[in-house]
């Protein structure tokens, strides 16, 4: 724990133990000068924390009347990251034991936090969704989280939503790439994908719906107003779709003799759109990625058959991979 915040702490415990507290006793209590109380009071104000000031020859400070704070005292990240890690747990299907535990260490830290920052992480936890079970969720780095509980704010109350954005280089959609532009729009869901946080959404500048990363998101603001989100798959689903058809630079189309889980095994959704497989058990499958080069090994560790309906540069590199693979088979 950093010094200035155990000062705080030092401080709320001092208020707690009752009475009005002058500043110069609190200052040397603390051990700082009667400007680096009044700072830390304001730190104890921000957090939503009861703390009056009371005028007079014997003012000073004091916790308002009939309110007693809790020990436990989080930061938002803090509150954030156990809140979360909570969620993440239930979601990869803990016991009914460990789910009921969970649920009551989350309504204990919800008890002693602040309202206003309560109130918050509720609309965060209403809002997110997962793709998977979120094996790799837990350590993926969360962005900055006042940005993410304003997004998850604005998600649960249908508020339109305004914030810059970068988008990335090289994209089929975006020629000028890397560029930040201010974006407008109605956020439908908020989803943790593969270790990141994705925002879907109405675009109302491009009049299309978009996705978003949230590590490419700077300063979010909800705009006045509300909207009702269309009817159609939730957010989890339209994040997938939204990755496996985003318009990189080669269209994949093949034709695999397997079914959905065999083919998912190692073209996981968010990378590929499978169809149904036909009567003779063959399924359409549809990519759009940035390079080509990794593919002819993914498909080989397919082991099933398949053919390349496009583009003609795949059969080149599947061939050349299956010449090494024959050269490399052949005694010496």
């Amino acid at each position: 724990m950093t010094r200035p915040l155990a000062r705080v702490l030092a401080l709320l415990e001092l208020l707690q133990s009752g009475g009005v507290r002058t500043v110069a006793e609190l200052a040397e209590r603390l051990e700082v000068d009667e400007r680096t109380v009044r700072r830390y009071v304001a730190h104890l104000v921000d957090l939503d924390l009861p703390v009056e000031s009371v005028r007079g020859r014997y003012g000073g400070y004091r916790l308002a009347p009939g309110h007693r704070m809790p020990p436990l005292m989080l930061t938002e990240e803090e509150a954030l990251a156990a809140l979360f890690g909570l969620a993440a747990a239930q979601r990869a299907g803990l016991s009914a034991a460990s789910a009921t535990a969970g649920e009551t260490a989350a309504a204990k830290i919800r008890r002693v936090l602040p309202p206003r920052l309560a109130h918050r992480l509720d609309a965060l936890l209403s809002a997110l969704a997962f793709t998977a079970a979120p094996a790799a969720a837990a350590s993926a780095a969360a962005p900055d989280p006042e940005a993410l509980l304003t997004v998850a704010d604005a998600v649960r109350h249908r508020r339109p939503l305004a914030f810059r954005y970068t988008g990335a280089a090289g994209r089929a959609d975006d020629p000028a790439g890397s560029r930040t532009r201010e974006r407008t729009v109605r956020p439908y869901g908020l989803v943790l994908h593969a270790g990141r946080w994705y925002l879907t959404g109405w675009d109302t500048g491009a009049d299309a719906e978009r996705l978003f990363r949230l590590d490419r998101l700077a300063a979010p603001r909800p705009l006045p107003g509300t909207f009702e989100p269309p009817a159609g798959p939730d957010p989890a689903e339209r994040v997938l779709h939204a990755l496996a058809t985003a318009p990189h630079r080669h269209r994949v189309r093949l034709r695999i003799r397997a079914d959905a889980a065999r083919i998912r095994a190692q073209l996981p959704a968010g990378l590929a759109l499978v169809g149904e497989p036909d009567a003779e058990g063959w399924s359409d499958v549809e990519l759009r990625v940035a390079e080509l080069d990794w593919l002819p090994g993914v498909l080989a560790a397919l082991d099933r058959p398949f053919t390349i309906v496009e583009p003609d540069e795949l059969r080149g590199l599947v061939a050349a991979l299956a010449e090494r693979l024959a050269a490399a088979a052949r005694p010496d």
